[in-house]
């Protein structure tokens, strides 16, 4: 079949997942291809979550974007982990730190060494967890003298500041913004696809390729395309959040703090400006008007607006990309921000179409692989989620004995099982979280292994003692050398006031 350049795309909605996409595309492809994006002032943006994790610097750097001016921009601050409060049982503490733990010996994960005699805790050997306690912080890449890594950081920001920063970026790549509701979507009559998107003024826009970031409704690739829904409820039941802001405190903490709750969690997310804060929870196993009261009595600052209600099922479209439509976003399925995920899956969906890009004509197969690649991407990370849920000890909360007690997903049990038998953790170059995310997860929701790895015992008792001793004082003299996060943020990226 002929295959022809293609020359136009429409993005239906904006909010972060369009003004992503849109300046990802202006950026790579340029004058090439012409680029609208539809958006309604009319139309909220559920902006679900203001945190990343580290890959969102690889988005940073394809768009030249300046990082103190970014942050400036958007109130940002770091992020050196996500702290978890009472989520094996209550009173306990860990954290998912970014970032190496330890350091490997020959093929052997650090951890093994740790966890033959258990010197300190095994976040002793963390970096990132030391600085992010002590509210530290400083682009570190390296332990200096050392063959240690540094610091390994994401962001906490503004989500709606963040939207309107892409915006003007991506419309001084030449994007198209076109101010708009979307009443109808015109569909080719013999082969199927989108052909045009009627708006309610009688304007049509048609295009050789839609990215649907429509959020939850899904306009072109359900409601149009009919791609249908995988329902994940069953293994993920909170289905709704209240959010709400805060006034801001001291110290400014570089790290997303999630609570457990009775029926499910509360984050925080300090920003320059304010605090963000959340409750996500499972309407089967409490009220509306008890989640409200819950967020409001476990704020650390007074609120600063009425919380607003968000309703969603977790899950992924069975296709997220159906003939011409490629959803991105909310429009693409929904996984609790417990992890911050939300953006990074845009992102990786962002990169996935720019490689796979394709042409007037054949292109299943490049379809077939977005859609195999992205699926995949879905299911390693609602498997890490899962796994926050199940291995819980909260014994006598309705609740989280349901989790515990659920059927899980036999790519997780594997996973559970593996590790208990050897410490063991195996995961797929694809995974987006690697051996040591799991580590901490499952070390911290008490998951533990029956033995270490037998090549540990080659190392006499004496010389892993030892390196274990010195590990954890080259990490405790690094970390007391880092400036405090807020002095950092005031030196180098502190946003004016608040507009």
């Amino acid at each position: 079949m002929e295959q022809r350049e293609l020359r136009s795309v429409v993005i239906a909605g904006g909010g972060t997942a369009g003004w992503m996409t849109a300046a990802a595309l202006a950026r790579v492809l340029g004058p090439r291809l012409s680029i609208t994006l539809i958006e309604s002032a009319e139309i909220g943006i559920v902006g679900v979550g203001e945190a990343t994790i580290p890959a969102i610097a690889h988005f940073n750097r394809l768009l030249k974007i300046d990082e103190n001016d970014f942050l400036r921009q958007t109130q940002g601050t770091f992020k050196l982990g996500i702290e978890f409060v009472n989520w094996w049982e209550k009173g306990h503490t860990y954290m998912h730190a970014f970032g190496p733990m330890g350091r490997d010996l020959a093929y052997i994960p650090f951890h093994h060494y740790w966890f033959r005699d258990q010197p300190g805790s095994l976040w002793d050997y963390s970096f990132n967890w030391l600085a992010a306690k002590q509210a530290r912080f400083a682009r570190v890449d390296r332990i200096s003298e050392t063959p240690l890594a540094g610091l390994t950081w994401a962001f906490h920001f503004d989500a709606s500041l963040y939207a309107g920063y892409l915006s003007r970026l991506a419309q001084s790549n030449g994007v198209h913004k076109v101010e708009g509701i979307i009443a109808e979507v015109l569909l080719e009559p013999e082969r199927g696809d989108v052909r045009a998107l009627r708006l309610k003024d009688g304007r049509e826009f048609a295009a050789d390729l839609f990215i649907d970031c429509t959020g939850f409704r899904g306009l072109l690739i359900e409601q149009a395309l009919q791609t249908g829904f995988e329902d994940w409820s069953k293994w993920l039941p909170c289905d709704r959040a209240l959010a709400v802001p805060s006034a801001n405190t001291s110290p400014l903490l570089p790290y997303t703090r999630s609570t457990a709750l009775d029926a499910g969690w509360q984050w925080r997310i300090p920003l320059q400006h304010r605090t963000g804060n959340g409750h996500v929870y499972c309407s089967a196993h409490m009220s509306d008007e008890r989640a409200h009261e819950l967020l409001l009595a476990n704020l650390d600052a007074p609120a600063l607006a009425e919380p607003r209600m968000i309703r969603f099922m977790t899950g992924r479209r069975k296709l997220l990309w159906n003939r011409n439509v490629v959803c991105m976003g909310l429009a693409s399925g929904f996984v609790e921000p417990l992890e911050s995920t939300a953006i990074h899956i845009i992102q990786v969906s962002i990169q996935r179409l720019i490689l796979l890009f394709p042409h007037l004509g054949d292109c299943d197969e490049r379809r077939r692989e977005f859609n195999r690649a992205s699926i995949a991407e879905y299911e390693y990370i609602r498997d890490f989620i899962i796994l926050h849920y199940h291995a819980n000890n909260r014994r006598g909360d309705p609740f989280w004995d349901a989790c515990r007690n659920m059927q899980i997903p036999d790519s997780l049990r594997h996973k559970i099982e593996l590790f208990r038998e050897t410490a063991g953790i195996f995961c797929s170059p694809d995974d987006l979280f690697q051996l040591t995310s799991w580590l901490q997860v499952m070390w911290g929701q008490g998951v533990r292994p029956r033995a270490s790895h037998p090549f540990v015992e080659s190392v006499a008792p004496q010389d892993r003692a030892g390196y274990l001793r010195d590990l954890r004082a080259l990490f405790a003299k690094a970390t007391q050398q880092l400036p405090g996060h807020a002095e950092f943020i005031a030196r180098n990226c502190a946003a004016g006031p608040a507009g």
